[in-house]
This record gives structure tokens, sequence and C-alpha cells, in this order.
């Protein structure tokens, strides 16, 4: 049987108690229908693996399926004219029989977070994230894809809910080992996540793990005072840094700080030159930090590797009312923001930052009827943040979430609920196992 199958069986001889035992990551049932699993006859899924069990399966009775493929955009672009057949069954011990290095390469293989609900299959799949040879095939296969993961506190207990991009599903992620003080999330890179607060009257940082559930304390800044922080993680060497600047309200006097993971320490850097900033928001690309800047006008950027910070004096489009930086691929630098100065005027648009030339290139508008639905009225306040050249837009009075694909040129809604919090902080995760907070 396949791999599903064998989950699938193995999961009805077991008690609910002892799924929900093995398997801390569940999906969001509180959420809408159309965004849970599509499994059984009945459901709305158009690809044509899902519609067996339904009506009409029966190769001689089975029409030819015109169906949409869905990724991140729900456009017609293709039509499938072959027949659904049923999987073919494979026998339970052509399992048990697979070399141990193809048994971890196709688990290596297999959605993160679908290999919570294979562990329930036998004591051998159950331990399979202790396994070095899992972990090291793992760490080779490419990215599962991106994920937003929600994170919010409901009466002083953490919430976190991700949504996976590739499999357009909500799962409910457990963050009960989280410390109270930790309050604010940073953001996400490489499979981990970090969160800042304050412990009594001391600014701390915590990076952590959500897939493995691994965490820990950051040590204490030289200067004990509230920071905007960013984090980069380093696959090749298996490290990551977290970077502490000055605030838009903080001291402006401070020290860039850093920290690095491979000698568990803060240094200090250079002080930011005097500038007004406009924002706190912080892009990352390229080992180049970016902020903008009011007076003098344009950006502010740190070079990571040098420690120093340099003026870049690129004007703004006219007429921005707010603007966001957001990192893409590589060194590509966007900025997001809405133009006009009336409610029927305004339009949102996203351009690209011309190295060569230092000034912005309008690269794309978004669609009217998306604006409207996104911000209904003219004050109404958003979050930008972007990751591998998808730009994720969230209403904070609608509750709605709103992707924008670079490089298709394509929008689509987020489905589900759990944008719907009002204080619900979001950033792009991608799922990995083998990212380690040490």
């Amino acid at each position: 049987m396949t791999m599903d199958a064998a989950a699938e069986s193995s999961e009805s001889r077991l008690s609910s108690s002892q799924l929900n035992k093995n398997k801390p990551f569940h999906n969001d049932e509180s959420c809408p229908k159309e965004v849970l699993p599509v499994r059984g006859c009945g459901s709305r899924n158009t690809s044509p693996s899902g519609r067996i069990g339904s009506r009409n399966t029966s190769p001689s009775r089975q029409k030819v399926v015109k169906t949409k493929p869905r990724g991140l955009d729900e456009e017609t672009v293709a039509t499938f004219g072959k027949a659904v057949h049923p999987d073919v069954q494979m026998e339970d011990n052509i399992w048990a029989m697979l070399p141990e290095d193809l048994f971890n390469e196709i688990l290596a293989r297999v959605p993160p977070f679908m290999i919570f609900r294979l562990r329930s299959v036998c004591k051998r799949w159950n331990s399979i994230l202790q396994d070095n040879s899992f972990l090291k095939f793992h760490s080779e296969v490419p990215s599962h894809g991106p994920c937003l993961l929600t994170f919010w506190k409901n009466s002083q207990t953490p919430q976190c809910s991700v949504f996976s991009l590739p499999l357009k599903t909500w799962y409910r992620i457990p963050f009960i080992f989280l410390p109270q003080w930790a309050f604010w999330l940073v953001g996400s890179s490489g499979g981990l996540v970090c969160f800042s607060g304050l412990d009594g009257l001391i600014f701390r940082a915590l990076v952590c793990n959500p897939l493995t559930q691994t965490w820990r304390t950051l040590p204490s800044m030289n200067y004990n005072q509230q920071r905007q922080l960013i984090m980069v993680v380093d696959r090749t060497d298996k490290s990551f840094k977290v970077i502490a600047t000055s605030d838009i309200y903080g001291d402006k006097s401070l020290p860039t700080e850093v920290y690095d993971s491979k000698i568990d320490k803060w240094t200090v850097h250079q002080i930011m030159p005097a500038v007004n900033l406009c924002s706190s928001k912080m892009a990352y690309c390229d080992s180049r930090l970016y902020l903008e800047t009011l007076s003098p006008l344009g950006l502010m950027m740190y070079r990571l590797d040098s420690g120093y910070w340099e003026h870049i004096p690129a004007k703004f489009p006219r007429s921005l009312l707010d603007g966001y930086l957001v990192a893409g691929t590589q060194k590509r630098l966007f900025l997001v923001g809405r133009i006009g100065l009336y409610s029927t005027l305004q339009s949102m648009r996203i351009w690209e930052l011309d190295h060569a030339k230092i000034m912005w290139v309008e690269i794309s508008r978004m669609p009217p009827k998306y604006f409207r639905a996104l911000l209904r009225l003219s004050a109404e306040r958003f979050e930008c943040f972007g990751q591998d050249n998808l730009i994720c837009f969230t209403s904070w009075n609608q509750g709605k979430g709103l992707i924008y694909d670079v490089e298709k040129k394509v929008w689509s809604w987020i489905a589900g609920c759990a944008l719907q919090s009002y204080n619900s902080q979001v950033c792009f995760y991608e799922p990995r196992f083998d990212a380690s907070v040490r």
C-alpha cells in the first residue's frame, strides 16, 4: 500500500486518545471547512486524486475531469483529461523491507506537518525525529514551501496557527513552552522563530523551533533597553544572528548590537548616524539591513559583514501615504505602500529598488477589487511582509490576508480564520526539523 494508505490503516487501529498523544500538531478545527484537509467523499476537492470515493468512480462511467490546479493562483490554467483510477495497493511487508537510507529519503520528502500524522503508524516511525540519518536527508531536500505563522495570546496563553501555502491547510501548533514574557513575535528565518519581551525590567529575546519544540533564551544585551530586532539564519554553517537596532521611539544613541550563535554573545557595533526614521519596519537581504528615513530622505543600510551604516539617497514615490520595506530573493528589495490623498484616489503599489540608479521602479499595482476588499476605509491600517518574492498583506480590521507572487504576478486570498484576532502577529515561516537553536 502507499504511505498515505499505511497511515490511514494504522489510524483505524488506534484509539483517538493515542492519536492525540502522538500528534502535537493538528488541523485547526475552528477554521472554516474549506481550509480543512480534504478526506473522504462529499468534499469540494478539485484534484483527481481527491475524487476517489465519490460517485461515478467506475472507469467506464468516469467523465473527463476539467479542473483547476490549486496553486497560489485560482485561475484555470490547465485541463486534466485522464480518468481517475484508485491507487494500486502495496503489501504491508514491502515497507518493512525497504533499506534504511531509502526509507529515510522517502520520509524526508513528506511535508513536515504530515510527519506527525505518520508517527502513529509504528514505533519505528514514531522515533524518526530523533534519527540523525533522517535529519541529514531532511536537510538536503528542497523546502516544503512557504507557510504563514500566526501568533497571539488568549488570556495570557500563547496560541499559534500555521497555514501551509502548498497544502492550503491550517495547523495548530502548541506553544505552551514559551515563557510569559515572550510577547512580541520578532520574525522567522530558516525554520527558527524569534520572540522578544520584558522579563520584569530586563529586555530579553528567545529563539525556538516550533516543529521540534526546542527553545532557548539568548544572553542579556550589553544595553538593557527595548530594541527593534531581526533574525537571520545561515543554513550553511547552521548558525543564526540577531540584530538589535535603535527603535523609532527609542534612544537613538544606542549602538547596534549583534548576537552570534557561534560565540553565544552580543557584540557592540557602530551607532546608527543621527536620522529620523519614518518606520520601525526593517528588511534584510544580501547581508544588508535596510530602514526607511525621513531626514535625510531615503534608506539607511547596515552591512552585517563590516558592522557599519551608510545612507542611500533613494527618494520615495510622490504621495506615498505609508510604506513597507520587503526583502525578496538575493538582492531584490521592494517598497509597498498606498498612493493618494483621498479614499477614492488611493491605490496599493509595489516598487523595486534599482541599486544602480538608486531609485524606486514601480513593478505592480493591487487590483481595485482586492484593494477595496482589504481596506474598506481609507484610515484602516495594514501590515505587509515578504519572503522569497512573496508579499503578504493583512488588514487589522477586516481580518483578511492577501498574497502576491512577484514572479507569477498573481494575487490570491488566504482562506481561514486565524487572521481574525485583532492582536495576532503574522510572519512567513519555513518548517524545518533540522533547524537548531544551538
